[in-house]
């Protein structure tokens, strides 16, 4: 298997809770042009896996704001090119690529934009943890709280394993 770039550019996003969303107190993390080789999509569900980012899944994202309270995220874009409005409907759009990688914390929320179609994401959970869909919904604002302050700091990155950036910029 091919390792990752090592040339890759990070970028970080703080979202402040919206009163609908989260979003939480630790930073999205991007890596851009992580992985150029041709096989993407395979080449990040075996990393993630490798890296215990489990409960794997191909497909796009959600057209509507929602996010995860249970667990975190990591998004591999393993074709395609797809823009995401990130931290709710107050947050910024992120463009990203095939060979890009977006760590979500649990809380923030993440749509696509829509219209978009022609990309694939590869989706992993740190340890395989089960993931809830919560749109921010009143009735369920209390319980997506309590559930995000008991979710753990995952124990590696979800490409670099023990030396990844994710390590630093979470603890």
């Amino acid at each position: 298997m091919r390792e990752p770039t090592m040339q890759f550019e990070i970028e970080t996003y703080r979202f402040d809770d919206d009163g609908i969303i989260p979003n939480s107190n630790l930073p999205v993390i991007l890596y851009r042009k992580v992985y150029l080789e041709n096989d993407k999509s395979d080449w990040f569900e075996s990393t993630f896996i490798k890296n215990g980012w489990t409960n794997n899944w191909r497909d796009t994202i959600l057209s509507y704001d929602h996010f995860h309270s249970t667990t975190h995220e990591v998004l591999g874009v393993g074709d395609g090119t797809v823009t995401l409005q990130v931290g709710g409907p107050s947050g910024v759009h992120l463009t990203v690529h095939a060979g890009d990688v977006l760590i979500l914390p649990a809380g923030v929320g993440h749509a696509s934009l829509p219209g978009q179609s022609y990309y694939e994401i590869v989706g992993g959970y740190p340890d395989g943890k089960s993931w809830d869909l919560m749109t921010g919904t009143e009735e369920n604002r209390h319980d997506a709280l309590t559930n995000i302050k008991a979710v753990d700091l995952p124990l590696t990155d979800p490409i670099y394993g023990l030396q990844g950036m994710l390590l630093k910029y979470w603890n």
